[in-house]
């Protein structure tokens, strides 16, 4: 790859000192109240509370009673950017996510036109680096117009700053294509980032198979729809030694397929979303078109399985799958609307609130859950630690708020935890030595 894989417009270094906040760094170890001197973008120095004396050009941030996290990386989000602006673009969707502690989000790419070509992700570059809060990287299709019959170039692509290959929001169907994927992958390096899903289970299901769906009458999509596709498409990137990443995993088969394929030196890697960790499709009796989303909110087993997983190591990273949509596109009849809920906002509060409080899953490894995400694509994990770039994120572990009520950062209100009251806020986020985000009230009493 020469190109360098993420881009975002330029903006001053930070110059601030964190005074008291609690740490909390899974991989550096540190789990205590610390001082922290972020000077020219970088983390200048780690200190005991009321240990580092700094001039007064540097601005102080009282982060006591809070706790400062490495910033988290998401692999999988929809920045509608060419062509659906109407629902998000570069500046509005790297906005939400650094209100939600983010500071490096990988976008997918299928816009309108679909990002399968040279000009199309090098303009798509050339606008982050004008418009985007945080850094941003791009995968191009794996199809051309991803219809999954002729391969993209990859090897352009990837000189090209292309992080891997996708065409999210559909399966790669036919075999024979795959395979020559898998090789090519193997050529350019990169990962095959894979929505699995066949076409012929799923049919026109617009939820869950199961006990809801039959009460409600619409038609359901089988969990084995995704995990039939998971085990294929792992056995042949066994067969080839290739690197694939699942997508969005939300079945007890799918993780099951992912172990075995793990166990059996597969170079695999997967991710699961906030809302299929602590949703089920108990929740869309309400016929609200917000919890619809695809692959769907499934059975409370496989909840259970993707919690598991996380926790066991099978599942490598919490990815969001942030996909916004307009709001008369969403206010329809449920078997209508689009798939796709945003995540970025709530991603943190979600998983802390519904896994964390009740002590399902331990804090720190919500934390390095929702990074992992950076090593997987070959980038720089996040570390609070002296001489790296400052990527962290400020949260007020106590504050409580209700999603949607003081708007979103977002563009789209699609947010299948709207009006539920979460604890956990993101304050501040420094991305990639910048200040990317305060949160409003936070700003006027940091001021």
């Amino acid at each position: 790859m020469s190109e360098s894989p993420l881009v975002h417009r330029a903006a001053p270094p930070a110059d601030v000192l964190i005074t008291g906040a609690h740490v909390l760094d899974p991989r550096t170890g540190i789990d205590a109240p610390r001082d922290v001197l972020v000077r020219g973008g970088v983390i200048a120095e780690l200190g005991e509370p009321g240990g580092i004396d700094v001039a007064a050009d540097v601005e102080r941030i009282d982060g006591r009673g809070r706790h400062l996290f490495p910033a988290f990386v998401d692999p999988h989000v929809h920045l509608r950017t060419p062509g659906q602006e109407h629902k998000e673009d570069l500046d509005t969707g790297t906005r939400a996510a650094a209100a939600g502690g983010f500071c490096a989000v990988v976008a997918m790419p299928n816009t309108d036109p679909v990002v399968d070509s040279g000009p199309i992700l090098r303009a798509l570059r050339d606008a982050a680096a004008r418009e985007a809060r945080v850094p941003v990287g791009f995968m191009p299709c794996i199809t051309q117009g991803m219809q999954g019959q002729n391969l993209t170039e990859m090897g352009e692509l990837r000189d090209l700053g292309a992080l891997g290959f996708t065409d999210d929001g559909k399966p790669v169907v036919d075999a024979g294509i795959f395979r020559l994927a898998v090789q090519y992958q193997r050529m350019t390096g990169g990962v095959l980032a894979l929505h699995e899903e066949d076409p012929a289970l799923s049919g026109n299901g617009a939820m869950h198979e199961g006990e809801v769906s039959a009460a409600l009458g619409i038609t359901g999509i089988p969990s084995i729809s995704e995990s039939t596709m998971v085990a294929r498409d792992a056995a042949l990137a066994g067969y080839e030694g290739g690197r694939i990443h699942v997508q969005h995993l939300s079945c007890v088969e799918s993780v099951e397929a992912v172990r075995f394929a793990k166990g059996h030196g597969v170079r695999i890697s997967a991710e699961a979303s906030p809302h299929h960790l602590t949703l089920v499709d108990e929740a869309v009796r309400s016929l609200d078109t917000r919890l619809k989303m695809n692959p769907p909110l499934r059975a409370e087993r496989d909840r259970q399985a993707l919690i598991d997983g996380l926790r066991d190591g099978t599942i490598d990273c919490i990815a969001t799958d942030h996909a916004p949509h307009a709001r008369d596109e969403k206010e329809v009849p449920f078997e209508q609307a689009p798939m796709g809920t945003t995540g970025l906002e709530t991603a943190f509060a979600s998983v802390y609130t519904d896994l964390v409080l009740p002590g399902v899953l331990p804090l720190e490894l919500v934390v390095e859950k929702l990074n992992a995400g950076a090593a997987l694509l070959e980038l720089e994990t996040p570390l609070i630690e002296v001489g790296r770039p400052a990527n962290v994120c400020l949260v007020d572990l106590d504050a409580e708020w209700v999603v949607g009520e003081e708007g979103y950062e977002s563009r789209s209100e699609n947010n299948c935890f709207a009006g539920r009251a979460l604890r956990g806020r993101v304050l501040l986020t420094i991305a990639a030595g910048s200040v990317a985000y305060r949160q409003r009230a936070f700003a006027l009493s940091a001021a």
